[in-house]
């Protein structure tokens, strides 16, 4: 069982006319036929979307989120629209009640994310990002800006709140010969969708996740957090083996890296309180991202 996408997963695209969403959604129809059903567009519905790579592809575009729903029985949406209008289209989504909702554009409005996680915590929907490069599930189904040629079916759940480090971590276990189940990159943002616990709690349901990496960067207490979970449903015996790696531990604190949510405030977020947190959750921390494939097998091998 793959954790949220497999090959059945009927994905729609907000801002599909667009030069990014255009680009990724041929990518995604490339990729194992992942099932790109149609697009929306709130000034261009009935009208047709072609792919400049693949004559055959051609996708309805509906003038909203609701009617894409209900013509396609998508069961995804993924978002590729510019930050000043990416915090409504989240809110269309989750008012058309699609149940998987991943958006890519990074920059949205704090402000705005505040009204999507009020309007998320009361809905049926679960929102995977902002900022994130989304989710893929090796050779069924893509869905974002995830590179598909690094990935191999295996046995690895990958988590991750750097887009970057999400593909080194798939690179890696790919070349350990290990693959993946499914890799999610679940942004850096301070106010986002889905979190690391939510992740966790799935890959050790899941039977075909053999082991999991998770990469945390500095900034906020997911980490402590998720750290604690692995602690807690470890005393009820459900663990896996792990390994993982934290991204800026050796920038200086209040200084902000890279993402928005990679802030460190006094006593709080930082790489060495996050390392020491997960080790003592038992997962094995990688020096550096490239060796996160053999630090894993390590972990495997006992």
């Amino acid at each position: 069982m793959s954790i949220l996408v497999n090959k059945d997963t009927k994905i729609i695209v907000q801002g599909l006319t667009g030069k990014t969403g255009t680009f990724h959604t041929e990518q995604a129809l490339q990729y194992y036929g992942t099932k790109m059903v149609g697009g929306v567009h709130p000034k261009k519905g009935g009208s047709t979307w072609s792919s400049g790579v693949d004559a055959s592809a051609e996708l309805p575009i509906f003038a909203s989120v609701g009617e894409a729903k209900e013509a396609t029985g998508a069961d995804a949406s993924v978002i590729y629209v510019p930050p000043a209008g990416a915090g409504a289209a989240i809110i269309e989504a989750i008012d058309a009640e699609v149940p998987f909702i991943v958006c890519i554009t990074e920059g949205i409005p704090v402000a705005d994310m505040i009204k999507v996680k009020a309007k998320l915590e009361k809905s049926k929907s679960r929102l995977l990002g902002p900022n994130c490069p989304g989710i893929l599930t090796p050779e069924e189904c893509k869905i974002g800006i995830m590179p598909g040629s690094i990935f191999k079916k295996g046995s690895v759940g990958v988590v991750s709140r750097s887009g970057t480090l999400t593909y080194e971590a798939v690179f890696q276990t790919s070349n350990a010969g290990l693959g993946q189940t499914t890799a999610v990159g679940i942004g850096g943002d301070p106010v986002k969708g889905t979190e690391f616990i939510d992740i966790l709690e799935m890959f050790l349901a899941d039977d075909e996740t053999k082991s999991i990496i998770m990469i945390g960067e500095i900034g906020g207490s997911a980490e402590e957090e998720a750290a604690q979970f692995l602690m807690d449903e470890a005393k009820k015996g459900r663990k896996k083996p792990m390994a993982g790696f934290i991204a800026g531990r050796t920038a200086p604190p209040g200084r902000t890296m890279g993402h928005a949510g990679a802030v460190i405030s006094g006593g709080k977020g930082g790489a060495e309180d996050k390392i020491a947190a997960m080790e003592e959750a038992g997962i094995k921390v990688s020096p550096s991202p490239a060796k996160l494939g053999e630090t894993l097998l390590e972990v495997l091998k006992g």
